[in-house]
């Protein structure tokens, strides 16, 4: 009976010291997670930066070439080195975020097969299920300039909601990211109600979450991120010429706390 005693007391041990080393690895992955997400908030804060002082030479060099100037040269070696500065910004912007976004664990096979059924029923939804990721068409999913899901598309979002509703997902946090292409909204009336891309990708990241929360989605599950231009998939076309590849709002099924 002492054996049979002395064993419970070490099994327990050994559980106490397993969860103590659970708790310190997400508590060193929470603290990771904090200091890559000060570090991509630096990174973003310089590309805006950057792509502010890429317009203003490019104002400079459309003025240089109608007054004859002799800066041209000197104008477009700047322009390429800060194109290629932010190009190299925008990747690591991309690659930080999404090593942020994802837990980097796959789905379980019964939740994945649940989303992997939903993207096939809709056209306005794709799956991958490497990366944990329901991604809608924006150009689906809302009017253009708008913030608010399209009275065609909201019965498509409470279908997503009864998967995240059901036991298999109950376990995951929800992250709704919202993305534009690089067209600048010009319209006052539109501007007045998202006066940037970065304003309308996070207000559709909102008004996605906000179906969500009345769909019976726990709000605890759930956080909103808005990217703007930043981080597009396809190249634009020139001259902000946008493209509907990048219109787009992304929802990530993450482990808790991530």
């Amino acid at each position: 009976m002492r054996s049979v005693k002395l064993s419970a007391v070490f099994l327990g041990c050994i559980l106490l010291m397993l969860a103590g080393g659970c708790n310190s690895e997400l508590k060193d992955l929470r603290i990771q997670n904090d200091t890559q997400r000060k570090r991509i908030a630096d990174l973003e804060s310089q590309l805006a930066t950057a792509q502010m002082e890429l317009e203003q030479l490019q104002r400079q060099l459309s003025e240089a070439r109608q007054k004859g100037g002799i800066e041209e040269d000197a104008l477009r070696e700047k322009i390429a080195a800060l194109e290629a500065d932010i190009a190299k910004k925008k990747e690591l912007i991309a690659s930080m975020q999404d090593r942020l976004l994802h837990g980097g664990a796959p789905l379980p096979v019964e939740l994945s097969t649940k989303l992997e059924d939903f993207a096939k029923q809709h056209d306005m939804v794709t799956y991958d299920p490497d990366r944990g990721i329901v991604k809608f068409k924006s150009d689906l999913l809302f009017d253009k300039g708008s913030a608010q899901v399209a009275a065609s598309a909201v019965q498509t979002v409470k279908s997503l909601c009864d998967i995240l509703n059901s036991e298999e997902a109950k376990t995951f946090d929800i992250i709704i990211a919202g993305h534009t292409d690089d067209i600048p909204i010009r319209k006052p009336a539109t501007r007045a109600k998202h006066p940037t891309n970065w304003h309308l990708s996070v207000h559709r990241a909102i008004s996605v979450l906000d179906i969500m929360t009345d769909h019976n989605v726990d709000p605890e599950r759930l956080s909103a991120r808005g990217f703007g231009e930043y981080r597009p998939i396809e190249p634009n076309k020139p001259n902000k010429g946008g493209n509907p590849q990048n219109r787009r709002v992304e929802i990530y099924i993450v482990p808790k706390g991530m």
